[in-house]
């Protein structure tokens, strides 16, 4: 089939000029050789496709037939190529984003409102998880790639650090008294801690912090929502873990205040990551280079 496809595509081009010459002038070929490859492909046939005549050529009853079709077939094959250039002039298309609500929310947001008033015909799906579901989406295909808190130990992950964020501790009016001076972490673990669930990226790094300095965090509130967690230390429900580039309008309010730690928390990112061996679409490589510049 695909060694017949230039015999059709002449075909269909001497059917349409019902012309030899004339068909030859279009494909910029002679017209000896359009001859040839009609002979050629009512010799594979086994039909005769056209009838000579003084004024040119006529297609036989069989020649209309596969006329018919291959007429189909060219104009399926003329939609598919204009899919193809739409996808790579980003005109169409799908990008499965992974990302958590917190980091979609505080980070994510600006770069989707961005990348779709450039691609407005890439539809956006975005997954939500946590970091370890999200993994699991890039991994399973589910989606192209995953924005998450760092770090994260995965061979089969490139993983591309692209802000950097500081955890920080916060309390309410009544704990005020408590951010006059740094605060030792032994002081800290006496406190009534609020802390994200533990299946989530940043409770993991905290605890990970906690437990090389041999404290075992035990917080009287283990929240699924960062909202949540601010609203609880802001009523005064506790002492709370929070990155502060999310919370800065609750520390310009005044609603929140900074707790400052003898040892202060290491930094860490958030992070894009996609599956190393297997190449990003157009879209995905796009909205990769959105986020990083």
């Amino acid at each position: 089939m695909i060694g017949k496809l230039d015999l059709y595509r002449i075909f269909h081009v001497v059917s349409r000029n019902k012309s030899f010459s004339k068909a030859a002038e279009e494909l910029y070929m002679t017209q000896s050789a359009v001859s040839q490859s009609i002979s050629k492909l009512e010799k594979e046939l086994d039909i005769k496709l056209f009838n000579r005549t003084s004024k040119g050529v006529v297609l036989t009853s069989e020649g209309e037939l596969l006329h018919d079709h291959v007429d189909s077939a060219l104009s399926m094959i003329h939609v598919a190529e204009d899919k193809m250039l739409e996808f790579k002039t980003l005109k169409t298309g799908e990008l499965r984003i992974g990302v958590g609500d917190t980091i979609s929310r505080y980070f994510l947001l600006p770069y989707l409102e961005d990348f779709h008033a450039r691609y407005p015909g890439i539809k956006l799906n975005i997954i939500n998880g946590t970091t370890t579901e999200i993994c699991s989406f890039i991994k399973s295909g589910k989606a192209d790639v995953g924005i998450c808190n760092l770090p994260i130990q995965d061979e089969q992950l490139q993983v591309m650090p692209c802000k950097g964020i500081q955890d920080i501790f916060v309390c309410g009016e009544k704990y005020k008294k408590i951010t006059e001076k740094p605060i030792s972490l032994e002081f800290l673990m006496r406190l009534p801690l609020i802390f994200l669930e533990k299946k989530s990226n940043s409770r993991m790094y905290i605890e990970h912090f906690f437990e090389k300095r041999g404290y075992q965090v035990s917080p009287v509130f283990e929240l699924g929502s960062y909202d949540l967690v601010l609203e609880f230390t802001k009523i005064n429900l506790g002492i709370s873990c929070v990155i502060k580039e999310f919370s800065n309008d609750y520390l310009e309010r005044g609603d929140l205040y900074e707790v400052m730690l003898e040892e202060q928390i290491p930094k860490r990112s958030i992070g894009i990551c996609y599956l190393k061996n297997v190449p990003l679409s157009r879209a995905a490589r796009k909205f990769v280079e959105s986020v990083n510049r």
